[in-house]
């Protein structure tokens, strides 16, 4: 993080004035600072300035990209990519003013830099577009987040503007372990990939980041999981209890409950999150047009332990996702369920910073539109029925180097998935490897 600031050009204007002063007085000749004053002038051209001195600005962000090897069968390629929508590489503008004590206004300029989508690489995509947060044929700069926001010391903070909802990442962000970017239960990696039967090599309609968010957009966990227009309140923290609260976009409202706190030198971090989305249906049926809300509703809840004299740590989140569609035009309606477990060791065995070595496994059930296939495996799309089920599972390992010196992350990790669509057709497993790092300013 760098704040850019006008204090050392005023400490170098007067260290030049004095070089001066003393040239001049011992009667040197020429011009002894011109070199000084060129820096300057360079330092003063290429200095971040602000359109006044009442708002402050924070620039910061980072910049991330892995190599990845896959294997999904039949087929096997190595990827160069981001780290998927919303976690790719960006860069954030924030400030804020005193209004009065305890008082503040501020603002968020978040812009995100994506080169090669890794939520949309697939075995016929090389170099994914980022489809989910604008047009799927472009790459490019695009506004993850923009919002204003007024803040109380004693009553709270209120944000208007494209934003995180109350829910998004509510899971994902009590991790602690510094392994949440290379493993957490979101599909970033995989999403796109298609399922491939085995024997015959086809590649199935089915991906394995699966369909267990239905129109939520998410990929696995974290449904809900992308910036929306919203109004949203954070209280202030008691006890280390807060609450967070939003609403927006016709209409999709969420509530969010954290805690923070450390006992007996175990560091407890725990949330629970709870969303809805009513979107008005207008529809022809035999009784004549009819405006009905289908509902979807998704709860889901995280909590991460660490022992800090030994390292030791585990993390687990639970996701539901519900859906129905009282049309009965299409018999839209299912389930989703995803477990995730997470647990290893940090600690600090070279003088570069923390190493964290650690194990994951996840499991994602879905039913009826949930369902990524169903029992024929390929003509799954349009089958809500009960009997539509599938399950994928996925285990792995990996182990993270920070580097303090460079506020930088690097990784190696390996993961290993499974399906089944509860037919009889058989399904190849895929796994693949991954290098890569992320480097903050």
């Amino acid at each position: 993080m760098t704040k850019f600031r006008v204090g050392a050009l005023v400490a170098a204007g007067v260290l030049a004035g004095g070089f001066a002063t003393s040239a001049s007085a011992a009667d040197l000749g020429g011009n002894c600072c011109a070199d000084l004053e060129e820096r300057i002038a360079e330092l003063e051209a290429t200095t971040a300035r602000k359109g006044n001195r009442k708002v402050s600005l924070t620039i910061s962000g980072w910049v991330g990209q892995q190599v990845m090897w896959w294997d999904d069968g039949r087929e096997s390629n190595v990827y160069v990519t981001d780290l998927g929508s919303t976690i790719a590489s960006h860069v954030k503008f924030t400030g804020q003013a005193t209004i009065l004590p305890g008082w503040y206004a501020g603002y968020v300029l978040h812009l995100e830099a994506v080169g090669s989508d890794s939520l949309t690489t697939s075995q016929n995509v090389v170099d994914g577009p980022n489809a989910l947060l604008k047009p799927a044929t472009v790459n490019g700069v695009s506004t993850l987040q923009s919002f204003w926001f007024v803040k109380s010391d004693q009553l709270g903070k209120v944000s208007v503007g494209k934003q995180s909802d109350a829910a998004d990442n509510a899971a994902i962000l009590v991790d602690g372990s510094g392994t949440l970017i290379p493993a957490n239960w979101v599909a970033f990696d995989y999403n796109s990939f298609f399922i491939r039967e085995k024997g015959s090599g086809t590649l199935s309609p089915a991906v394995w980041g699966g369909n267990y968010c239905q129109s939520w957009g998410g990929a696995l966990g974290d449904c809900a999981g992308v910036p929306r227009n919203v109004v949203r309140y954070d209280s202030p923290t008691f006890g280390g209890f807060s609450v967070s609260a939003s609403w927006g976009e016709d209409d999709l409202w969420a509530i969010t409950t954290r805690y923070a706190g450390e006992w007996n030198s175990i560091k407890v971090a725990a949330v629970a999150s709870y969303t809805e989305s009513t979107d008005e249906l207008c529809c022809n049926t035999s009784s004549g047009f009819v405006i009905l809300n289908n509902t979807q509703q998704y709860f889901q809840a995280g909590a991460y332990a660490e022992h800090v004299p030994t390292g030791l740590w585990i993390y687990g989140a639970y996701g539901h996702d519900d859906y129905d569609d009282p049309t009965n035009l299409t018999g839209s309606r299912g389930q989703s369920e995803v477990w995730y477990l997470k647990g290893g060791i940090r600690q600090r065995w070279n003088p570069l910073g923390h190493t964290v070595l650690y194990g994951e496994y996840e499991h994602a059930h879905g039913e009826g539109i949930f369902a990524a296939s169903g029992v024929d495996g390929f003509t799954a799309l349009g089958d809500f029925s009960a009997a539509n089920k599938d399950t994928t599972k996925l285990w792995g390992l990996g182990v993270v180097q920070e580097i303090d010196a460079a506020a930088m992350s690097m990784w190696l990790k390996y993961r290993h998935l499974e399906y089944d669509d509860n037919s009889n057709i058989r399904f190849d497993d895929f796994q693949y490897f991954s290098f890569g790092a992320l480097i903050n300013y």
